[in-house]
Order: structure tokens, then C-alpha cells, then sequence
């Protein structure tokens, strides 16, 4: 049993658990309200620097989030103006790519040109050197056939010969000279030139001491030079009185006569180094030449000759003058005749001038009458009759 302000109620009762119960809930009720309460209060304490933090932390989040927008946005500026740039640089780079490649090409076109030009140049420059390496070893061979030749006395004399010959038929007419031409004494003589009188003709003859020349060249010493111009001396002067001896014929032949030295350098050395055999010759009446001399006396032969065939021809010159002298006065006495008749002419034309005239005279005075017409007689009038 219980009482409450008053009122007394058993335990027992329905009313009375039910009430319990009740408060025992609402109790409870309260009591887990009150913990709550404590527990938030102490939980509001506890959170609240939390809070502050996460509060700041949203905050740095948003600020974060807001700059990594910033970010993307820049990204993206950044990314498209990395590709413009990229599509920029490419099409640069293309550019050049395209001008270095064409200038590539052009430079290989032209080292190409210029390299196939070359190569045909040194093809020809090439082909240029063959032919000289084979005229070199043909004139090597010549040059050895030559030696072959001026090794023999016989051949070498051959060889002066047709040198001889040949400037001979250059500078002379083929009838002003004679080759081998056989004189009165039984000698013959290599070239014989019909000069008219005086001189005469004169006779050429080669000749060609090489021997003594070659010996002059291989002089090694003073000993083997004074040798040598012994034998040069020796050999020249045996020439020059042999050509002496056979082809100076009085009555015959010129009082002089020429030795033909095939070679300008034996010419030369004579000339040089032995002027007393060049005197010595002059004295014997034989003269020295040497192919570029003997050219130069044969074209003032050659003028000699022109000269002696102009006074050889010169009685047919007067004859044919006396006769031309003729023709012009036989032509002027034609002449004169000629210009009597076309005086007589002249004269006639004059005459017949003036006839022409008088009769032009006589047939404008007729032009001028006045012929006038003579009328016909006119014919009687025919009144008709009127009867009345």
C-alpha cells in the first residue's frame, strides 16, 4: 500500500502497475534524456575544436577544389595552347622540312649535274691521256725506230736525204732543181739547184756526223769533251773537203757549194763552240745549213731564178709590147673612124630633127583652116488650093 497526497493505492493494483510503469518508463525516459543531454553537452565541448577544424578544412577543401578548377581551366589553356603551338611548330617544322628538303634536292641535283659534268669532263680528260699515252709510246717507238735509223751511217744519210728533199719541193718549183743529179766528174750529188749563170748551179749535199756529236753529249770529263771536238773537228772538215773536192766544178758548177746538217742542234753546237770550222768552210767556198737556213737561201734562190726567168723572157716581153703597141694604134685609128661615123650621124639625126619639125609646122597650120559646110539648096514652099 502507498499513499499519495492522501490517496491510498495498493500495489496490486492494475491502475497502480500500470502508473509504475509508466513513471518507471518516463524515468527511464529521463534518464536516458538527461545522459544524452550530458552527452552531447560533453560531446559539444569535445567537437567544438573539431569542428573549427573541419570547418578550416572545408574551407582549405573548397579553396583546394576552387584552385584545382583554376587548375583544370588553366590545364585546358595550357593544353590548347600547347596543341596550337604544337600545330604551329609542326606546320614550322613541315615548312622547313619541305624548304630543306627542296633545297636538298636542288643541291643534289646540282652536285649530280655538276658531278656528272665532271665525270664526263675526266671521261674526255681521260680519253685525252690515253691518246697521248698512245701517241707517246708510238712516238716511243718512232723515236726508237729513228734512233735504229741514226744508229746506221747508210739510213742516217737516208734520213738527211728525204729531209733535203722535202724542203727542197716546199720552197722551189719542181723544174729549178735535180735530186741525185749526176755531174760531168762521175759524183752525184744529193740536191742540184739550176741557178742561171752567174752563179751557175750549186749543189746541196747532206751530211750528218752524229758520231761525234752524241760523243760531245756523254762527255763525262774534260778528257772524253777534248776527244769528242777532235772527232767533231775531224768529221766536219772531211765533209767540207769532200763537198769541196766533188761538186765544185768550174765551168759546171756554182764556185760554192752547201752542206745540209740535218739537225738545228749540231748546227747550233758548230756555230757555238767551233766558229773556225764555220770559217773554214766559208774559205773552202761550202756553206753550213741547217734546215731553217736552208729554207731561207733556197726562197732567195727561189727569188734569183724569178728574177733570171723575167730577163730570159724579157726579148718576148718587148716583142709582145711592140705588138700591144700595134693593137692600141690600130685601136685608135677604128676609134677615130668610129667617131667620124657617129658624127656623119650625129649630123643625119640633126637633119632629120629639123625635117620632123617643119613638117610638125606645116600639120598645125593645117589644123588651124576653118572648114565651113556648104547648105543644102532649099526646097520650093507648096501653097495648097482653098476652093471656095
Amino acid at each position: 500500500m502507498i499513499t499519495i497526497f492522501g490517496q491510498t493505492y495498493s500495489f496490486d493494483d492494475p491502475k497502480v502497475i500500470a502508473a509504475l510503469v509508466g513513471a518507471a518508463l518516463l524515468l527511464a525516459l529521463f534518464t536516458l534524456l538527461f545522459l544524452t543531454l550530458r552527452s552531447a553537452a560533453r560531446a559539444s565541448r569535445l567537437s567544438e575544436p573539431l569542428l573549427h577544424h573541419m570547418g578550416t578544412l572545408g574551407q582549405r577543401v573548397q579553396a583546394l577544389s576552387d584552385g584545382q578548377h583554376q587548375l583544370a581551366g588553366g590545364l585546358t589553356h595550357v593544353s590548347e595552347a600547347s596543341a596550337a603551338a604544337q600545330a604551329k611548330l609542326l606546320q614550322l617544322m613541315e615548312a622547313r622540312l619541305a624548304d630543306v628538303s627542296r633545297g636538298m634536292t636542288e643541291t643534289l641535283h646540282g652536285t649530280a649535274t655538276r658531278t656528272a659534268r665532271s665525270l664526263g669532263e675526266l671521261q674526255q680528260r681521260l680519253e685525252t691521256i690515253d691518246k697521248a699515252q698512245a701517241n707517246i709510246e708510238k712516238l716511243s717507238g718512232n723515236v726508237l725506230s729513228l734512233q735504229d735509223i741514226l744508229s746506221n751511217k747508210q739510213t742516217r744519210g737516208a734520213f738527211g736525204e728525204i729531209q733535203l728533199n722535202d724542203i727542197v719541193t716546199k720552197a722551189l718549183p719542181s723544174d729549178a732543181y735535180s735530186f741525185q743529179a749526176t755531174l760531168s766528174n762521175g759524183r752525184r750529188a744529193d740536191c742540184l739547184i739550176h741557178l742561171p749563170n752567174p752563179p751557175g748551179p750549186i749543189v746541196i749535199d747532206s751530211k750528218f756526223p752524229l758520231e761525234a756529236y752524241e760523243a760531245l753529249r756523254r762527255a763525262g770529263n774534260n778528257a772524253e769533251l777534248i776527244e769528242a771536238q777532235r772527232m767533231m773537228r775531224i768529221a766536219v772538215r772531211n765533209h767540207i773537203k769532200a763537198i769541196a773536192e766533188r761538186y765544185l766544178i768550174e765551168g759546171e758548177t756554182a764556185d760554192g757549194a752547201l752542206m745540209f746538217l740535218p739537225s738545228e742542234a749540231v748546227y747550233a753546237e758548230l756555230h757555238a763552240n767551233f766558229p773556225e770550222l764555220v770559217r773554214e768552210g766559208f774559205a773552202a767556198k761550202v756553206w753550213i745549213v741547217s734546215p731553217t737556213t736552208c729554207m731561207a737561201t733556197l726562197n732567195t734562190m727561189r727569188a734569183i731564178l724569178k728574177d733570171a726567168r723575167m730577163r730570159e723572157q724579157a726579148g718576148a716581153i718587148r716583142k709582145e709590147l711592140a705588138l700591144l703597141h700595134t693593137d692600141v694604134e690600130r685601136l685608135g685609128d677604128r676609134v677615130q673612124n668610129l667617131d667620124r661615123h657617129f658624127g656623119q650621124a650625129a649630123k643625119d639625126i640633126e637633119e632629120i630633127k629639123i625635117s620632123a619639125d617643119k613638117a610638125g609646122k606645116r600639120a598645125r597650120r593645117l589644123d588651124n583652116f576653118d572648114f565651113e559646110e556648104i547648105a543644102a539648096p532649099e526646097a520650093p514652099r507648096v501653097v495648097p488650093l482653098v476652093k471656095g
